[in-house]
């Protein structure tokens, strides 16, 4: 749901997806391509919020601050299920875990990475590009270019999600059983963090068809010839390896954001 609150009402770009069951209250602005999940609540009332273009909130995350304060996530910033966003900024294509808190007046760096469950205390400043983990949180390495593709590869997924839902989420009463061929599709291939480790696709850098609509962070590309996101990784060599579609992209034909 959108609220208004003392007459200031959020603005939301057509692009993205507020998920009915997510609350969006006051000083908030959304850029494209946004996803906010269910049960998200982006709390506008004390302070704003600016989500840029690209960014991702999912299930259950909250964003809010105290009085005077404004919240705001950079392009593509990825905020994973249950994470607690109060007062602080979050940098370009960087990632929060799941259930992790960031605190007031917190920056993460552009290209970071929070690990799941991480408390990042007030007024800490996270450079660009760093792994955080822990309570209180700590910076325990370099985030690699391998991890930081991962990252972009797994934000591209959300960031074709809005198109996908506007077009096909629907209210329905339950299947008492299954019929002949339900459920039988093909889902994106991505692998969490912990099962490619150890033998990463060396450097895959994401052409993204978002790039074509102003990512510059996943390589620039013309909006007249778009790239399916799902269909192609280029390599750090410049060669290129073609992988499976998921086939649920829009029938505009302009890849999973067109």
């Amino acid at each position: 749901m959108i609220y208004a609150f003392d007459g200031i009402i959020p603005v939301v770009d057509p692009t993205a997806f507020v998920h009915p069951q997510a609350v969006v209250t006051g000083h908030v602005t959304i850029g494209r391509d946004v996803y906010v999940g269910p049960g998200a609540a982006l709390r506008g009332d004390w302070g704003a919020i600016e989500v840029a273009d690209g960014c991702n909130i999912q299930e259950n995350c909250t964003v809010h601050m105290f009085p005077g304060v404004t919240v705001v996530l950079e392009e593509g910033a990825h905020i994973g299920h249950g994470a607690i966003i109060h007062g602080a900024r979050i940098g370009r294509n960087a990632l929060v875990g799941m259930n992790a808190v960031v605190m007031d007046n917190a920056v993460i760096g552009a290209g970071c990475i929070v690990g799941a469950l991480c408390f990042v205390p007030a007024e800490m400043q996270v450079p660009d590009r760093k792994v955080v983990v822990g309570n209180p949180a700590k910076i325990v390495k370099d985030v690699s270019d391998e991890m930081l593709a991962w990252k972009t590869e797994g934000t591209a997924l959300y960031q074709a999600l809005p198109a996908q839902l506007h077009a096909t989420l629907q209210g329905v009463d339950p299947l008492r059983e299954k019929p002949a061929g339900w459920g039988t599709r093909p889902f994106p291939a991505l692998k969490p963090w912990s099962r490619t480790k150890e033998g990463p696709r060396r450097g895959l850098l994401l052409r993204a068809a978002t790039a074509s609509r102003g990512y510059p962070w996943l390589g620039g590309r013309s909006p007249s010839n778009p790239v399916c996101a799902c269909r192609w990784l280029r390599t750090r060599s410049g060669s290129s390896r073609r992988t499976r579609c998921c086939g649920h992209h829009p029938a505009s034909g302009r890849g999973p954001v067109g």
